[in-house]
């Protein structure tokens, strides 16, 4: 307890009384002394730009071009064995002009999306019962969050925006567009969607009434029959035919705008699986043909992640069904273009990927997680039908699968928690879902640990700056090659983006490739490949800096020289 208040006198410049002998005469000989070597700030911030200066690090006008070592850890039964793989890093600096296609444009996540931008670009507030409001991008992972670039001379922690890492896309320059099975306007879209505050709605109709959807593709038997009346806004024709329309709908849109790329993203309804079948969509070829011949397992989603891989556009999935089955994944294969899902990764799932990577590596055993939704969007509504709910259902299951695999101290090969998930809709609670969890876990000597957890979700203010993230980490992985050592030709990234997977429940990976869920796992890649683009070593949490004595002495000299410093200045 002594020590403790010794600390904070320290704080308040008072421990210097403790070398007086008048303020030792009142405590009793026996009582030690304890003086700190130093009490310094843990954190700062840059906000502005920055350079790495380092012969690992160069700028030229078009790229920054990086020297790495990839370090890694081989291990051979009962071998060990470290291995570094020198490679290059190539980020070209340029950020063209992008367009983003929404699949479900008009939907409560599509007009959200767009109202976001908007409301960011003109920088608009707004009153609420709290107060004032201004726009932000809250949620945002690349827009919101920060990364440790490292420490300063007194041992300080530096952090900086994660969007000040490299050149990043921005959406308030995103041109937005897309399709809906629904024609109402972006305007009247955002009213029914009951979303955002009533005076920010009032001030962004102006600017959103004049956004209409493009007719979209609706297969019936593909998502619930309680969607067939909102769908008055529908292509025509054979599936390939409507293909072909979305094909050129994606080239007069990037005409029309200047566009140098265009990104698709089905934020759509979540559609029953397709069944995979060889001869209809097991192969590239297979798909194209079953497209051409209308065949009944081919989904709208597919159709559309088709036609945006040959116009060389990259796919995103934020829903849960099996868009990509494998003869889509060959195609974009076949013609290098990226592809990523599946589902949006917001709220309760989120949550679960932190606390079961929590429970595991901490030693307990989660032996049962039962999940419980309700929620009153159109999204609910959607899955209220079986074959949409089971889509979920599997998204939402799979995402403790590595975690628990990750420990044979606690599970047996083949054993894992029960694990079961509940969506019902209810149409009051509109977006805002209500998220429910509980855990059961062993502990110690036979005992017992729940964890129960109410989560109130507002569903879409959650998933938006998902889109966001989603699009914006995409088109960064287009400008990103890699050459390694001895290697002559710059080498782009897998067509599947498991670098996404951050973002999503379901994270699709390449063939070979392990499913990564947890999530400061996936947060981790995303800022070391940045670092690694700056020539920079992967963030690590040793510290040893402050673990020495030694350390900590030329830390706390080097501090009372900077206060020093600026005292006299």
């Amino acid at each position: 307890e002594s020590r403790t208040n010794f600390i904070n006198f320290k704080k308040l410049n008072v421990v210097a009384a403790a070398s007086s002998s008048a303020f030792k005469a009142n405590f009793p000989p026996s009582f030690s002394f304890f003086y700190p070597i130093s009490i310094m700030s843990s954190y700062k911030n840059l906000d502005g730009t920055f350079k790495v200066e380092s012969a690992n690090c160069k700028y030229t006008k078009d790229s920054i071009i990086s020297d790495y070592s990839y370090d890694t850890t081989v291990v051979e039964g009962n071998t060990v064995k470290p291995q570094t793989t020198k490679m290059q890093f190539k980020t070209e600096r340029n950020v063209g002009k992008t367009g983003v296609m929404l699949v479900g444009l008009g939907g409560n996540n599509g007009c959200t999306c767009v109202a976001g931008a908007i409301a960011n670009k003109l920088g608009l507030t707004w009153e609420t019962k709290e107060g004032i409001q201004k726009a932000n991008y809250w949620g945002s992972l690349l827009m919101a969050s920060t990364v440790k670039l490292g420490h300063d001379n007194q041992g300080n922690s530096v952090y900086t925006p994660m969007s000040n890492m490299l050149p990043l896309l921005n959406p308030n320059d995103i041109v937005w567009g897309g399709w809906d099975i629904n024609g109402t306007n972006l305007g009247d879209a955002m009213k029914r969607s009951k979303v955002l505050d009533y005076e920010l709605q009032t001030k962004l109709y102006p600017y959103m009434k004049d956004i209409t959807p493009l007719p979209s593709i609706y297969f019936p038997d593909f998502i619930a029959a309680n969607q067939g009346e909102r769908a008055d806004n529908i292509l025509t024709g054979t599936k390939q035919e409507q293909m072909e329309q979305i094909r050129k709908d994606i080239k007069d849109f990037k005409a029309k705008n200047g566009l140098d790329q265009v990104i698709l993203l089905w934020t759509a309804n979540t559609e029953r699986f397709s069944a995979v079948e060889e001869g209809v969509n097991d192969t590239a070829e297979n798909i194209l043909s079953s497209i051409e011949m209308g065949e009944a397992e081919v989904s709208a989603s597919t159709v559309f992640a088709v036609a945006s891989i040959l116009e060389g556009c990259t796919f995103i999935n934020g829903s849960p069904q099996n868009t990509f089955v494998p003869g889509v994944i060959e195609l974009a294969r076949q013609k290098k273009v990226f592809i990523a899902g599946d589902d949006f990764k917001s709220g309760q799932t989120k949550m679960k990927s932190v606390m079961v990577d929590f429970l595991v590596s901490a030693g307990i055993k989660p032996v049962s997680i039962v999940s419980y939704n309700h929620l009153g969007n159109n999204d609910g509504k959607n899955l209220s039908a079986p074959s949409q709910f089971r889509s979920k259902e599997i998204s939402k299951s799979n995402v403790v699968d590595d975690m628990v695999a990750s420990n044979r101290i606690l599970f047996e090969e083949d054993e894992h928690p029960d694990h079961v998930v509940v969506i019902k809709y209810v149409p009051y609670v509109g977006d805002s879902k209500r998220a429910m969890d509980e855990y059961t876990s062993e502990i110690f000597m036979g005992g017992k640990n729940t964890i129960v957890m109410h989560n109130t979700c507002e569903d879409s203010l959650l998933a938006t700056p998902l889109i966001y993230d989603l699009v914006i980490l995409g088109e960064l992985c287009a400008r990103v090659q890699v050459k390694r050592e001895g290697e002559t030709e710059w080498e782009s990234f897998h067509p599947v983006l498991s670098l996404l997977s951050y973002m999503l429940k379901a994270p699709l990976v390449p063939n070979g490739a392990p499913v990564v869920n947890a999530l400061f796992t996936q947060r981790c890649a995303v800022v070391n490949l940045m670092r690694a683009c700056l020539g920079l070593a992967p963030d690590n949490h040793m510290t040893l800096e402050h673990r020495f004595e030694s350390t900590l002495a030329k830390l706390s000299s080097e501090s009372e020289h900077a206060n020093k410093k600026m005292r006299l200045s």
